[in-house]
């Protein structure tokens, strides 16, 4: 096989053959495409590496594209790129406190530093085994069905690779190149032959010509016979869950993504921002059932303090059940004979720990075992720690509806003490606390005056004509937006809202109801959650994104013992009537066919595949190597925080002279064994002697090779370096009988490259 790139001789017939450095040219594409192909698995996980991905993205990209820039990368950069790395990585993990997001990082700065260097061997193994721990990591923490298309380009591209490199081993074995190393301390990395006359439409013309298409289709047949048996075995083969993928999203935090929140604060300035990223799906067994516009609640704000709602401490200890692991909730439904119409929830991480529940239910079922706290009367259900993968769960015998019944409230309310001007003594027990200052509660009391007349309030008013009034009222002073600017002035920043004119989005909307309602004498609450979503046109779900976030509120309703949903935002409908429209013409305004819609209907057939909520032995066969393998990352989770708590208080601990004088001779003490250890095993081997052929472990050899480098690199810049260069290939490939003296050679060498710098800079 020809190793200069010159083209094919008469005698070859039929279709060219690549010669070597076409070989070494596919092997550099192979290995940034894969590199690139790893790395961009990053956007599938949760992780803070956005920078490194565009960096490593960027210079692999230019690197592919002009194979000559890592000729420009000097060789003292590559002396410290490892070292650098490694006290990144360090500080990553010591500041970050995240093992699994440190490592991410780590790998992707790995990545990126072979990928922008040239090659051996040893280093395309390298990158490939880099490359698959972001594949296996990413194919753990999400069940996106497009990562499937994205791991099977890896796979080709690796089994492309490592083909490659079995060629290239094959070819230099008949004949042998002439080695140098790819580092040398103090000059450039050497660049390969094939980069100066790299013409990447020259090399896919011919590799057009030298493709075996035959070959190619029963390769690419082959690939796809072992994607199709392993889609089969996956569709044949009985379902188990590892209870949340082991132990990795232990070891990963993740960020909310949507408008979703626990803490609802009314600032100086409030903007929302529009994600439209996919927040959870929902199969419906009767689509009849579908209310025109659903309400997903997830919690409940009862408390407001110092400019914002949150849950008070009293509701979450009286309503919520005691936390446990459990697979299923029971709720306020009582059994119904008749078909069961069953929702089936596919919640992306990312979002809440609480989950969207539609209604009251029967029981919500899990598929796996979860930590959970629930509150069945509020609606509400909360799992112990946010999920970092897609949490899966069955709701049964869903009852849509806009009023809550509440029997407890309403024996609290009814036994609640008042003062003599009938107001609570306990407001925030019966949720009606306005803790304002007296300005602030005449300006809402001249508001509800002004919508209600002097007469409002419990029995004079009835709370759905006061919610419809309020919320006209409000609609008429203020718009709708998502960005929005809270006047100035003293008092409450929310009361001013309500006094002015400025727009707003819908949590200044319910927050002003519930402060209005208060004023007045209603009980009322925020709710946070999810209102609307999509029906997808293809697989015949509800789609719900991030930007469908949403706040409501309810009001107490003394006459029926229940709580009433208000939606005070513009554009909606006031007060729940109870006959929201179902069925085809409900859906028929909320189908989509839009290409985001086919992608989302990939999602969901993907998920509807892995989900299942009757193999429950399946988890039950695997639950004693889950335990071991979270008990084995808890002991090592422990033992490091044990070490860095112990590094870093060594550290943060006083430091006097002598503590640093007794630091520094450590620090000496070790380079001096360390030093000392490298010469006696290089004189060992000295004296051992090297291998006959050619050794990387014979220090002669080596040695020869470093002043090689050194002179090939100064040779056309320096003048003939010839005998030198031939005394060391002698001594680097040659067999030891016919070796020159060494010392000698390597002295020569050493004097012919001063030379060769001193005629540089006299300007020969």
């Amino acid at each position: 096989m020809d190793r200069t790139g010159s083209p094919p001789t008469p005698m070859e017939r039929g279709r060219p053959q690549l010669n070597l450095d076409e070989l070494h040219q596919l092997k550099w594409l192979l290995g940034g495409v894969l590199a690139l192909s790893s790395v961009w698995t990053v956007f599938y996980v949760d992780v803070d590496a956005l920078t490194l991905l565009l960096a490593t993205t960027f210079a692999v990209g230019a690197v592919l594209w002009r194979p000559g820039l890592p000729d420009l990368i000097p060789g003292w950069l590559h002396a410290m790129a490892f070292p650098v790395i490694v006290v990144v990585f360090g500080a990553d993990l010591w500041l970050g406190g995240q093992t699994l997001p440190a490592m991410i990082r780590l790998d992707l700065m790995l990545i990126l530093y072979r990928g922008i260097s040239y090659r051996a061997r040893r280093d395309d193994l390298q990158l490939i085994v880099l490359g698959l721990f972001l594949v296996v990591v990413a194919g753990v923490l999400t069940v996106s069905f497009t990562f499937a298309f994205q791991i099977m380009a890896f796979t080709a591209c690796a089994l492309s690779l490592l083909l490659v490199i079995t060629l290239i081993d094959a070819a230099e074995a008949q004949d042998p190149p002439v080695k140098t190393p790819l580092f040398t301390w103090g000059i450039t990395v050497p660049r390969p032959a094939w980069t100066h006359h790299a013409d990447w439409r020259g090399f896919f013309r011919r590799m057009l010509r030298a493709v075996d298409w035959r070959l190619a289709g029963l390769w690419a047949l082959l690939f796809a016979g072992v994607v199709g048996v392993s889609a089969l075995l996956f569709v044949a083969i009985p379902r188990f869950q590892l209870e949340n993928s082991l132990f990795l999203e232990r070891f990963i935090s993740r960020k909310a993504r949507s408008g979703f929140t626990e803490n609802v604060r009314f600032g100086d300035v409030t903007d929302i921002i529009q994600d439209n990223a996919l927040a959870l799906s929902v199969d419906i067994s009767d689509p009849a059932e579908v209310p025109g516009t659903v309400y997903l609640r997830m919690v409940v704000l009862d408390e407001y303090r110092e400019g914002s709602f949150k849950m008070s401490a009293r509701l979450r200890s009286s309503s919520f059940e005691n936390e446990q692991a459990r697979y299923k909730v029971y709720g306020t439904q009582p059994p119904r004979r008749g078909e069961r119409v069953l929702w089936t929830f596919y919640f992306e991480p990312g979002i809440s720990r609480f989950m969207p529940v539609p209604g009251s239910f029967e029981i919500l079922q899990f598929r796996d075992l979860q930590t959970v706290s629930a509150s069945p009367l509020l609606r509400l259900v909360a799992l112990k720690n946010e999920p970092a993968t897609m949490t899966a769960y069955l709701m049964d015998r869903v009852v849509t509806s806009g009023s809550l019944t509440d029997p407890a409230f309403a024996r609290v309310h009814a036994a609640m003490p008042r003062e003599a001007d009938g107001s609570p003594l306990e407001p925030d027990k019966v949720q009606m606390g306005l803790p304002l200052v007296d300005d602030d509660k005449r300006a809402l009391a001249v508001a509800v005056t002004t919508f209600a007349g002097a007469e409002a309030g419990p029995g004079r008013l009835s709370a759905a004509d006061f919610a419809s009034k309020a919320a006209a009222w409000m609609a008429e002073r203020h718009t709708y937006s998502l960005q929005s600017t809270l006047p100035s002035g003293g008092g409450d920043g929310l009361v001013r809202w309500i006094g002015g004119s400025t727009p707003g989005h819908c949590e200044l909307f319910a927050g002003a109801f519930v402060l209005l309602a208060r004023s007045a004498g209603y009980p009322a609450r925020m709710i946070a959650g999810f209102k609307g979503g999509s029906w997808n046109a293809f697989t015949g779900n509800l789609t719900v994104h991030n930007n469908d976030a949403h706040a409501w509120c309810e009001i107490w309703d003394a006459s029926t013992g229940s709580w009433i949903r208000v939606d005070p935002t513009p554009g909606s409908q006031a007060v729940a009537t109870g006959d929201d429209p179902k069925g085809g013409a409900a859906l028929a305004r909320r189908t989509d066919s839009s290409w985001s819609a086919r992608l989302d209907s990939l999602r969901i057939l993907w998920y509807r595949r892995i989900v299942n909520f009757d193999q429950r032995t399946q988890v039950d066969a695997v639950r004693s190597l889950r335990d071991a393998t979270n008990a084995g990352g808890q002991r090592l989770q422990v033992t490091f925080d044990r070490t860095a708590k112990a590094v870093k208080d060594w550290l943060t601990s006083p430091w006097d002279a002598g503590r640093v004088l007794r630091t520094a001779a450590g620090l000496v003490a070790l380079v001096g064994i360390a030093w000392g250890g490298r010469a006696l095993a290089g004189r060992w081997r000295w004296r051992r002697g090297g291998l006959e052929t050619y050794g990387r472990r014979d220090p002669v050899r080596m040695e020869a090779g470093r002043w090689l480098a050194r002179l090939r690199e100064s040779e056309d810049r320096t003048g003939d370096l010839s005998p030198s260069i031939s005394e060391l290939e002698r001594l680097r490939y040659g067999p030891r009988p016919g070796w020159p003296e060494p010392r000698t050679a390597f002295q020569r060498a050493r004097q012919a490259w001063k030379d060769g710098r001193r005629r540089k800079r006299v300007g020969r």
